[in-house]
């Protein structure tokens, strides 16, 4: 029998802890796991899904507009209500949390509603007190919204609240150039705000290809979100009626109902008893692991955000099911971190997969293959909104390196581009492939002009 209460105890219920945790009780080992907000993590309760529900609902407006150009017509004006959106989503967001849980306990994961420290290499404490003693423990507590440093800065919502407030701001002044501050503005800005994007950058999205940068700018200026960029807040201060005045570095005011805060994300460590544990963390304050997720503490394994690795939800999923195949399964099994695909919903949307051009361009010569179109849905409807694609492929050898592209549906695109681009797919295999029409993604496999521009 063994000395431990349970095998493995999982310190949070999100996408990464809830797929170690089924995974690793279905090859035997008794698992426990602690979650102390709800069950589903950042991703199914306050982020990505959330999130995709809310940026569907800032599009119909567009979609209303376009119909009258393919012969539709409405009686009055559509009316949008705030309450009725988030209750709709806390529905969903209720129903997916749900079957977290009862996929935990069809796979005998005993469940601990509450906050879960680690009390040393071997054990937890429960927020009761209660201690459980374990053989290995797998951090998976994600991560959470970066505060501000300014005077003020308690004034300010985070993604957290937005998808919980009372009512729709007229007004709201956003700080960040992010995925997160870009798909809030466009949100917003969708919905009827009054949207002011505010980053300390020179440009949005650090990290991305430049073309998809500058498009998504200019698709959020279309939107009428007004976007300041090498300006940061400075201070925030009450006003009436529960509004906020935004002072900003360079000395201008603004008057909003809302300010949030999208300057980044941080690792859920605090108070956790890692380090007295003997889990190293970084200097970001990430726990550090190697390829096997597996700590300076040999008993204790991290996944997801905590780590700072990769932060997207299907990685963190990934990362839970390679520890699991690994300690349990028999299995040694790591994540490779090249060319994954990822997505940032603003409208227009991006999709990109592989290097930029400026990385390819670093490590060898590249052919660039690019354009800029107006898709066939815009011809009728009128929309002053074109569709980037481009290909960064490696002179040498043709292979694509990366695939780009800013456009309605770019995420659903770019998933498929993935695979060719994972399975380390030519140019030449690109122009192969028999284009499907009329689309949009028909485009990826016509181009024959190099750039030269």
């Amino acid at each position: 029998m063994s000395q431990y209460d349970v095998d493995l105890f999982v310190i949070g219920a999100g996408s990464g802890g809830v797929r170690a945790a089924r995974i690793a009780s279905g090859y035997g080992a008794r698992v426990a796991v602690a979650e102390e907000y709800r069950i589903g993590g950042t991703c199914v309760i306050r982020g990505c899904v959330p999130k995709k529900l809310l940026v569907y609902a800032s599009r119909f407006p567009d979609g209303f507009e376009d119909s009258a150009g393919f012969g539709w017509s409405f009686p009055a004006e559509p009316t949008f209500s705030w309450a009725a959106l988030i209750a709709a989503k806390d529905k969903e967001i209720a129903r997916l949390s749900g079957l977290y849980e009862q996929n935990l306990a069809k796979a005998g994961v005993a469940i601990h509603r509450q906050r879960a420290v680690v009390a040393g290499p071997n054990a937890v404490r429960l927020a009761d007190g209660t201690e459980i003693t374990a053989e290995r423990i797998l951090v998976a507590a994600g991560g959470g919204p970066t505060v501000g440093d300014f005077p003020g800065a308690e004034l300010a919502i985070s993604s957290n609240e937005a998808f919980d407030l009372a009512e729709l701001p007229e007004k709201i002044v956003i700080a960040g150039g992010g995925y997160i501050a870009i798909e809030f503005a466009g949100v917003f800005a969708g919905l009827g705000s009054q949207v002011t994007l505010v980053h300390r950058g020179e440009k949005l999205l650090r990290g991305f290809d430049e073309d998809l940068r500058d498009e998504v700018k200019a698709g959020l200026e279309k939107r009428g979100v007004i976007v300041r960029l090498n300006e940061r807040i400075a201070s925030i201060a009450a006003g009436e009626g529960g509004s906020k005045r935004v002072s900003l570095a360079s000395g201008e005011t603004l008057d909003a109902d809302q300010a949030m805060l999208a300057i980044g994300r941080a690792p859920h460590v605090g108070g956790l008893g890692l380090e007295a544990a003997g889990v190293r963390l970084n200097e970001k304050g990430a726990v550090e692991v190697d390829a096997f997720s597996q700590t300076s503490a040999p008993s204790i394994y991290a996944v997801g955000d905590v780590t700072d690795r990769m932060n997207l939800t299907p990685v963190a999923i990934r990362e839970g099911h390679a520890f699991a195949d690994t300690v349990y399964g028999g299995r040694p099994t790591t994540v490779d971190l090249s060319n994954v695909p990822t997505a940032v919903f603003a409208t227009p949307e991006l999709g990109t997969v592989g290097l930029t051009e400026a990385e390819a361009r670093e490590k060898g010569e590249v052919d660039i293959y690019k354009t800029r179109f107006r898709s066939m849905k815009a011809t009728l409807s009128g929309r002053d909104e074109k569709v980037l694609m481009k290909l960064v492929v490696d002179a040498a050898t043709t292979k694509v390196l990366g695939v780009h592209i800013v456009g309605e549906d770019a995420a659903e695109m770019i998933q498929v581009a993935g695979i060719a681009v994972k399975m380390g797919a030519t140019k030449a295999d690109f122009d192969a492939t028999v284009a499907l029409h009329p689309s949009a993604a028909e485009e990826l496999v016509t181009l024959r002009q190099k750039w030269t521009g």
